[in-house]
């Protein structure tokens, strides 16, 4: 058998590659949040679209770049439509604060649990509308299903987790990956996902182990401790293993994960293999953390340098209430709150261009696509999908990009 043949047997594997950076997307990021400021909050909607056309536009699949094509006005309409959703739940956090403490507080866990439920409702249907915006070749992604089952779906699974300790995240996360992948389409290609509970088991349960024996362990130190004080001290002490264990576990399983659930995503005869490595996500989370550090300081030496003389007769005070605040003046006291908003969008900046750049790249380079001939006879079918989804999905703070 010649080389042809065998190239003629052998299934195509395609490639994706990302070629934004960091200072690519900080040139989109910067003047909007500039322009936030002075808008008041309204040009948020115009840059989270400048920001995923430049994820889209950066990201290619087998040489051809993705395209979305959602407006800021959509994002802006489906903000709106979601805030008069929002009106009665407002008017009964209103009536809550004004009962009595124990009667508020059931008022509020009921409303918390709610609001969990609707917010699987959201993430769906904002899944949903970028799905229905992106494009490769020409030809539109969709996604069908039903989002309120999905939400249901996710809320009896979280309440099972919480009642195994945990123990039942695989199952919950393997049924949600494969309820959503099942209704992914491309074009009249419809997305398939082969995962099971035990694609991430081995991983999940030997962390959870590991975790739980140097939480038990500490625990036990700190009761032999026997002083009080002591104890607290301890305690306090072997936190800081603990948290680094329960940082290194999380890195470990985000990386396991992505690799294997990705892995099990098929499109027809086509199927996605990635591959993250932990290590990767430790250096970037390291990264992060140390930018973090250094821009949290120079923040706050600008503050102590700047408002020194003004700040140091506050700094004596016990306690401060708006009166001796307005005394700073209120240039000042603007002066205090823009430094407060830059702090802010230094920090949304640098967690965007480290961890949510990093991320995605880190995905995008490491996935291949075994028989990508078969996505070529894909056609085009689907219409976008309704605004409320993802203006619900922004006031509650869920999904992404």
């Amino acid at each position: 058998m010649d080389r042809t043949q065998t190239a003629a047997i052998e299934p195509q594997v395609a490639t994706a590659s990302f070629t934004g950076h960091r200072w690519g997307l900080l040139g989109v990021l910067l003047p909007g949040y500039f322009l936030i400021l002075v808008t008041l909050g309204i040009y948020r909607f115009w840059q989270v679209t400048d920001k995923r056309r430049y994820y889209w536009s950066h990201t290619a699949i087998d040489g051809d770049a993705l395209e979305y094509s959602g407006t800021a006005t959509q994002l802006l309409v489906g903000f709106l439509i979601a805030l008069v959703f929002f009106l009665p739940l407002y008017v009964l956090f209103f009536y809550l604060s004004t009962q009595t403490p124990e009667y508020a507080l059931y008022g509020y866990l009921a409303a918390a649990v709610f609001l969990y439920f609707l917010a699987g409702f959201a993430s769906f249907r904002a899944r949903r509308f970028r799905l229905t915006r992106t494009f490769w070749r020409g030809i539109r992604f969709g996604q069908s299903g039903n989002a309120w089952l999905y939400a249901l779906i996710r809320f009896l699974w979280t309440l099972l987790v919480i009642a195994t300790l945990g123990l039942a995240y695989p199952f919950m996360s393997a049924s949600l990956w494969r309820y959503r992948y099942r209704h992914t389409w491309y074009g009249d290609r419809q997305f398939g996902f082969t995962g099971s509970w035990r694609t991430v088991a081995a991983p999940f349960y030997i962390d959870y182990l590991i975790l739980v024996i140097c939480v038990g362990a500490a625990a036990l130190l700190v009761a032999q401790a026997g002083d009080p004080d002591a104890a607290v001290g301890f305690g306090a002490l072997l936190s800081v293993p603990i948290l680094i264990v329960a940082g290194l576990v999380f890195v470990h399983l985000k990386s396991r994960f992505t690799s294997r659930f990705l892995s099990s995503v098929t499109a027809g005869k086509s199927k996605l293999q990635v591959h993250i490595k932990a290590r990767s996500l430790i250096w970037m989370y390291l990264f992060y953390a140390l930018l973090f550090s250094i821009v949290s300081g120079l923040f706050v030496a600008i503050v102590m340098w700047f408002f020194s003389g003004i700040m140091e007769p506050l700094f004596a005070q016990q306690e401060l209430d708006l009166s001796q605040v307005a005394q700073l003046g209120w240039a000042n006291v603007a002066g205090l709150g823009l430094i407060y908003l830059a702090l802010l969008a230094a920090y949304g900046a640098l967690a965007e261009t480290v961890i949510g750049l990093g991320y995605w790249r880190m995905v995008v380079r490491s996935t291949r696509i075994e028989n990508a001939e078969d996505l070529k006879s894909a056609r085009a079918q689907g219409n976008e999908s309704p605004l409320a989804g993802e203006g619900l999905a922004d006031a509650l703070n869920v999904g992404a990009y």
